[in-house]
């Protein structure tokens, strides 16, 4: 009676090959069994967990190329079983390269075996769509410039959570990382705030809406008394050292807080954010733009820019906006006017209220009893 055409192949000759001396038939195993299961019309539980063992058995055995070959089949194969792709991603090299490449869903055990060498392969899983969110979080841990900037460029996935926050810290340094995050539509406006000096003057326009929609909800300080006429002072002599102290005293910031950002364009443009967040005014602003810096005072497209930028942003959102670019609250108030509670336990009489009560005349008696005062 001929065999049934379901009934699987007869291997005892291979089988009894694979005993001869110096005759390794392994790889010949591998290939047939994977040619087999694909091409079987059908696959019950049995057969599935057969070819899985097996298969598991040989892979780590086998030669680099069978392995690589048997990658390229069993990867896109959408009924290869999980293990059996790990075993080819643990293997690494063609294999494991194969495997992220063509493999219809990367799951977290098999992004766990294809790293397990520390390869460098972290950057192409990084490109694959359809990549889970612990997925998406582990690789933007790595803190590795390829794999960032393949994961911001990855429309495939979604970017949020500490994964987005990451990304985005380290775009205020990247330009092109801050660039590719721009430019997704998955990511908020309020977001991208931290990335406002790499953004085109049309996303600034809409992160700038966003700021202000939420600073101006909050009350903003008073600004610093008399800076505006310290700054220009400081300008006119061109003491640009003592001029961005003078700024980061009154906005409660560090002195090189210019320096997070290398481009020298986008530190004039964090520098007129200070000045507005400063509470100059437009005129004061200008002959600063003017007068410190004799590069950008010969530009009128420039100072132009400039100019514009300090009128499209108000106070509050200004100060938000540099909050989000240096990852840290601006103090309520600058360092050289710190607050003190007049009334507070420990407050001082200022001098010029003793002056006031010292001047002021005494009610006079009728005055006094009508007020409800002591007449006797």
């Amino acid at each position: 009676m001929p065999p049934s055409v379901d009934a699987p192949p007869d291997l005892s000759g291979l089988l009894e090959l694979s005993r001869i001396e110096n005759l390794d038939l392994k790889p010949v195993i591998l290939r047939v069994q994977t040619d087999l299961f694909i091409r079987a019309p059908g696959r019950d539980r049995s057969a599935v967990e057969i070819f899985e063992s097996l298969a598991c058995g040989l892979i780590p055995t086998v030669d680099e190329e069978t392995a690589r070959v048997v990658a390229g089949k069993l990867a896109p194969f959408p009924e290869t079983p999980p293990a059996v792709l790990e075993a080819l991603a643990l293997r690494g090299g063609g294999a494991r390269d194969a495997v992220v490449e063509l493999a219809p869903a990367l799951s977290q055990r098999l992004i766990e075996a294809a790293l397990a060498e520390g390869s460098d392969i972290a950057a192409r899983i990084a490109t694959r769509a359809g990549l889970n969110r612990e997925a998406v979080e582990d690789l933007a841990r790595e803190d590795r410039p390829e794999i960032d900037l393949a994961l911001a460029a990855n429309r495939g996935v979604v970017l949020r959570g500490t994964a987005l926050a990451r990304l985005v810290g380290r775009g205020r340094s990247a330009a092109d990382l801050a660039r590719l995050l721009l430019i997704r539509p998955d990511v908020s406006a309020a977001d991208l705030a931290p990335l406002y000096l790499h953004a085109d003057p049309m996303r600034r326009a809409v992160i700038g809406r966003t700021v202000e929609a939420t600073a101006a909800l909050r009350p903003c300080p008073p600004p610093p008394r008399d800076l505006g006429e310290t700054l220009m002072g400081l300008s006119a002599a061109h003491d640009v050292a003592a001029f961005v102290a003078a700024l980061a005293d009154g906005l409660g910031v560090p002195r090189d807080f210019l320096t997070v950002v290398g481009d020298p364009g986008a530190r004039y443009d964090l520098l007129t954010l200070g000045l507005r967040a400063a509470g100059l005014h437009e005129e004061e602003a200008v002959y600063i733009f003017l007068t410190l810096n004799q590069g950008v005072a010969r530009s009128a497209e420039r100072v132009a820019d400039l100019v514009r930028l300090f009128r499209t942003v108000t106070r509050p959102a200004a100060r938000d906006l540099i909050a989000a670019i240096l990852d840290r609250p601006l103090d309520e108030r600058g360092r050289s006017e710190a607050h003190q509670p007049l009334h507070g336990p420990e407050a001082k009489p200022r001098l010029g209220g003793e002056r006031v009560a010292a001047q002021r005349p005494p009610l006079p008696l009728r005055a006094r009893a009508a007020a409800g005062g002591e007449t006797s």
